[in-house]
Parts: structure tokens; C-alpha cells; sequence
């Protein structure tokens, strides 16, 4: 789940957010995914998801104006606090 959430573009505090679970949590779970795939960054480990068949081809996600299938599938994030009114 992680991975397709990192794959649609959302940051480590917005996939928290969308799962429940904390920050560091996510940043850890990215970094053990880097080591389990042998990915030195997020873009490398994106790139050997795609090379194993974790993610969908990019160009189809482009084709159809998609980042993820997945992305659409969960809700939208709640804002923490509210937005201020200028």
C-alpha cells in the first residue's frame, strides 16, 4: 500500500495520515522497502518496483491522466486543523 501511495506522489505525511499510523512509521517502512528491493532513493525504488512488476507501467498511469488506480480508491486526507480565511 505504501508503495503504490509513493508511486501516486503523496508525501510521508500524507500516506500517515491516509493509513493511520505515524510519520516515522512510514519513513521507516520506505526505508526498509529501499533496503528489501536495493533501492538507494525513493526514485530508484519506484523504478525497481516498476522492474518487478510492484506498479502498474508509467506510461499507462499517463495514458489515462492517473497517477494510481489506488489513489482513487481511498478517501481524501482530513486537514489536522482548519484552514485559516484570509
Amino acid at each position: 500500500m505504501i508503495l503504490n501511495l509513493l508511486y501516486a506522489g503523496f508525501s510521508d505525511a500524507s500516506i500517515a495520515r491516509r493509513l493511520g499510523v505515524g510519520h516515522r512509521t512510514v519513513q521507516r517502512r520506505v526505508q526498509r522497502l529501499m533496503e528489501q528491493l536495493r533501492a538507494n532513493g525513493r526514485v530508484a525504488l519506484g523504478a525497481r518496483a516498476q522492474e518487478l512488476g510492484l506498479l502498474p507501467p508509467r506510461a499507462s498511469a499517463v495514458r489515462t491522466g492517473r497517477a494510481s488506480a489506488a489513489a482513487d480508491a481511498l478517501p481524501h486526507p482530513v486537514r489536522s486543523r482548519p484552514v485559516r480565511q484570509r
